[in-house]
Formats: structure tokens, C-alpha cells, sequence
């Protein structure tokens, strides 16, 4: 009998500390993901653009701008300068072309630019939009941060080393266009941090999937149709991954998630209703430049796959190289954590197939393919367990495909993309808004040893596309624009010093 108990309490004793190991480790993830979120956000502050160039763009900021100062999403503004890009509600207010939630996430970057930023020695009255619309911009920086810290996390509680954790987190956040679009104001770093977030909360160390993290994650996802609509097929993509995971059992927990999905789809509805008298009138205009059909899927499917895959100008496998290397993985992370395999595979699927389809696959004027942008880091999560099991030529090909894509993405973000898309040098789009397949880099790569070779200072919003060069040609005085710089280094490497001194008990 004493011998029976004495088992019992190591086996007590056992349990505890493993479950002790358990908690210091995830503590010990945390610690690591929150310098991971540092490090990449100054970096991206610093190597942003820091203005805005788009219609999609200028939505944002004058959406965000009237919530701060007028406590409304109409955008008068946008008409009074011309730049009017959505419709007119039923009270004939201005509404711009997407749903607000974006815009409301920017307004704390929007009011440290109105109410901080504005306010600083050097900066003249010219100069204030211009550094309000900086500090907007940088919300990009913030969701693609946290996009990568989310990434990150997730491949560290499937048990993934941390060093093969961080390369493929380098990989995703510095060699895939998370990083490029981290340097404008789209939604698409948004889009992509609530999916990683989502996919966090349900698939959190192989735990059961209980309804209250179903019902956060459908949450989550129901929010996404507010950041845009078409995010909604991430409802269906996110239920399927927890059937495949649990089978029978997890059908409450699916059904769960889609409920509360609902409810941000259901708000969403109404709220067009209320707005334009239709529930699936979301705010588009009817055309494009008066002259293609928006909102339409007539693309044949060959055309845009060939667009989206192949296409020197588009092609997510050019602009995202370490994805050839995450499909190589996803046997491996099927065996270790089936949900987010399917996630990992289903979802990209999905968004390109529908995509493919659409009118405008290529996504405007933009870089790369942008409405991929939000798939890419899910199917990435294939590079944790690839790498992890990979022999020294792996990390080889993955330091290779880090240095292809961080080159791509530097280039994108190198000159102003829309100097290069400009219609009047018609290598974009044709007469009729049709996207020419043979468009690509080059003309970025031209303009950039241009203005390198040019020794006259380029026009307000030309030449090196960066924040610090854009202000200043705009006004605001160098000792500013050192002081703002400086504080970034600084910020930048305390979390690396941060993030080296996290690692080494590790």
C-alpha cells in the first residue's frame, strides 16, 4: 500500500511539473513573440513610405480623419478634393468604397499625427496633412508587427524550435509582401493579423477547441468582413479546419464559430441597408475610370491564375518566394497539427481561386499580388515544421528564398509604384483598364537608378520612396526629421538587444 502511494505521488509530482515546464514555456513564447513584435515594428516604422498615394489609401485616411474630428464615416472632404472614391448613401452623404473598421483602427495614428506629431518644432502649416498622413501609415507597420508575432507564436506552440521559429518568421515578415505592405496604408497587414490572431486563439497548443475560444475566434472573423467584405470566405475555411482536426465532436465548436461570425456579417448587411437601401450594396462605385465594371467576376479563371501565379508583375510565387518552400512543408505540419494544415492549405486556395475570377484580380494600382497578401502568412506556417526537419541544405534554400524576396520587396518599396503605374506611361493598364500581363518591376528598377544617377533633388512624392525624404521635401525641417529618426534606431535596437538577451537562456 505504501508502495501504490508513493507511485501515486510522483506520478502527482510529475504531472505538476510538467505543467509547470508547460506554463514557463508558453510565458517563455510570449516573451520571445513580444520582442519579435518590437523588433519588426521599428523596422518597419523605419523602412516605411510613410504617405498615402491610392484611392484605397485615401479612403482610410479620410474615413479616419472624419471619425476623429467629425465623429462620422462620411468623407465630404474626399469630394471637395476630388478624390471621391465610393457612393452616396440614401441622406447623399459621401461614403467611401470600403467598410469603416479599418479606418477606425488608424484613428490612434491619426490622432498622434493631429494632435502630436503636427505639433512638433519644424513642422509649418503646409506640412501638417502631410505628417498626419504619415503617422496614418504607419498603422501598416503596427498590423504587419503583429502579424509576424502571431505567426511566430503559432509555430512555437506546435512545438516548433525556436530557432527554426524565427527563420521562418524572418522569412515571412522580411521576404514575402507582408513586409512591402507594411510601408503603405491598405488593409491587407490587417486582414492578415486578425487571421493569424484567430487561428491563435483556436489552435493554442494542441488544446481541445472549447466553444468560448470557437464563439472569440468566429468573433474575430466576423470583424474581418468589416476590414472587407470578401473576408467573409474565411468563415467557412476556419469551420472546416476544426471538423478536420476533432471530426464529430467538433461540430458544436464549428457551429459556434460560425454564429458568432455572424453576428459581423449580420451587422455588416444592416448597416448597408441602412446606408445604400440594399444589403449587399457595399459602397463600390458601378465602374472603374468610368469604364470598366467593378465588383464583377467575369475574368476567365486561366487568365487570372496564369495572373496570379505566373505573371512577372503579379505572381505571388515572384513576390513571395518562401511559399515554394512552405508547400514542401505542409506534409509535416498535417502530422503535427491538422487544423492549421488545413487552414495553411485550404485558405490560400480559396482567396485565389475567388480572386482569380474577379475583375480587378490584380488589385489596383498596387504591388504584387495584394488580395493574396492576407494567405500568404497562413500558408507560410508549412516553413515552421519544414525547416525544423530540414538538414543544413534547408536552411540554405530558406536564407536564398530570405535574401529573392527581401530583394523584391525592397525594390517595391524603393520608388513610388504609382509614378511607374501612372496611365500616362501606359504600362500598367490599357485604354480600357485592362491590366497588362506583361508589366513588372523593371519600371520601379528604372526610375530608382534614375533618381539615383539625377543629381537635382526629384519633386514633392518622387525619388526614394521614404517618409524621411517625403516630409522633408514637404517642409518639415531636417533637425525634426533626425530627432523622429534617431528615436526610431534607438527603438529598434533596444528590441534587438531585447530579443538577443530573451533568446540566450532559451
Amino acid at each position: 500500500m505504501e508502495t501504490e502511494t508513493s507511485i501515486a505521488v510522483l506520478d502527482r509530482s510529475a504531472e505538476q511539473l510538467k505543467s509547470i515546464g508547460a506554463r514557463e514555456g508558453v510565458r517563455s513564447s510570449v516573451r520571445l513573440a513580444i520582442w519579435v513584435f518590437l523588433t519588426f515594428q521599428f523596422f518597419y516604422v523605419l523602412t516605411s513610405t510613410g504617405r498615402v498615394r491610392t484611392a484605397d489609401e485615401y479612403n482610410t485616411l479620410y474615413t479616419a480623419q472624419s471619425l476623429v474630428l467629425r465623429r462620422s464615416t462620411a468623407v465630404p472632404q474626399a469630394v471637395d478634393l476630388h478624390n471621391f472614391y465610393g457612393r452616396y448613401d440614401l441622406s447623399g452623404q459621401p461614403r467611401a468604397a470600403y467598410p469603416p473598421l479599418h479606418a477606425f483602427l488608424c484613428t490612434p495614428w491619426y490622432g498622434i499625427g493631429q494632435y502630436v506629431l503636427s505639433q512638433l518644432p519644424g513642422v509649418p502649416p503646409e506640412g501638417i496633412d502631410l505628417i498626419v498622413g504619415f503617422s496614418t501609415c504607419l498603422s501598416s507597420a503596427t498590423f504587419s508587427a503583429l502579424a509576424v508575432c502571431f505567426f511566430f507564436l503559432l509555430l512555437t506552440q506546435l512545438g516548433v524550435s525556436v530557432s527554426a521559429s524565427l527563420l521562418a518568421t524572418a522569412l515571412v515578415g522580411l521576404g514575402t509582401p507582408l513586409f512591402g505592405y507594411s510601408g503603405w496604408l491598405f488593409s491587407e497587414p490587417l486582414s492578415a493579423a486578425v487571421l493569424l490572431g484567430g487561428a491563435l486563439v483556436l489552435f493554442w497548443h494542441h488544446q481541445p477547441i472549447t466553444l468560448p475560444r470557437a464563439a472569440w475566434a468566429g468573433l474575430m472573423l466576423g470583424m474581418m468582413t468589416w476590414i472587407r467584405p470578401t473576408n467573409f470566405l474565411a468563415i467557412g475555411v476556419f469551420a472546416l479546419a476544426i471538423i478536420v482536426r476533432d471530426g464529430k465532436a467538433a461540430l458544436r465548436s464549428a457551429a459556434v464559430l460560425c454564429m458568432a461570425s455572424g453576428i459581423g456579417v449580420v451587422a455588416l448587411l444592416v448597416r448597408d441597408l441602412r446606408l445604400f437601401g440594399n444589403p449587399f450594396d457595399f459602397g463600390y462605385p458601378t465602374t472603374a475610370g468610368g469604364v470598366k465594371i467593378e465588383n464583377s467576376f467575369d475574368t476567365p479563371l486561366a487568365s487570372g491564375l496564369w495572373g496570379l501565379l505566373f505573371s512577372p508583375g503579379k505572381s505571388v510565387l515572384l513576390f513571395a518566394p518562401p511559399v515554394l518552400l512552405a508547400i514542401a512543408g505542409l506534409p509535416r505540419l498535417w502530422k503535427m497539427e491538422r487544423g492549421l494544415a488545413t487552414l495553411a492549405t485550404v485558405f490560400p486556395l480559396t482567396y485565389l481561386l475567388f480572386y482569380a475570377r474577379y475583375a480587378h484580380w490584380e488589385g489596383g494600382y498596387c504591388v504584387g499580388p495584394r488580395y493574396l497578401v492576407p494567405a500568404i502568412p497562413l500558408l507560410c506556417l508549412g516553413l515552421g515544421p519544414w525547416l525544423a526537419a530540414g538538414a543544413a541544405r534547408a536552411r540554405t534554400a530558406a536564407i536564398a528564398s530570405l535574401i529573392a524576396g527581401a530583394a523584391v520587396q525592397l525594390i517595391s518599396l524603393a520608388t513610388s509604384f504609382l509614378e511607374d503605374q501612372n496611365p500616362a506611361r501606359g504600362r500598367y493598364y490599357d485604354s480600357h483598364w485592362h491590366y497588362r500581363l506583361g508589366y513588372s518591376l523593371t519600371g520601379q528598377v528604372e526610375l530608382l537608378w534614375k533618381y539615383l544617377q539625377s543629381g537635382q533633388p526629384p519633386r514633392l512624392g518622387l525619388g526614394w520612396d521614404r517618409w524621411f525624404i517625403f516630409l522633408r521635401n514637404g517642409g518639415v525641417s531636417a533637425a525634426t526629421l533626425w530627432c523622429l529618426g534617431l528615436l526610431g534606431l534607438v527603438a529598434l535596437g533596444s528590441s534587438i538587444v531585447g530579443l538577443v538577451k530573451t533568446l540566450r537562456p532559451t
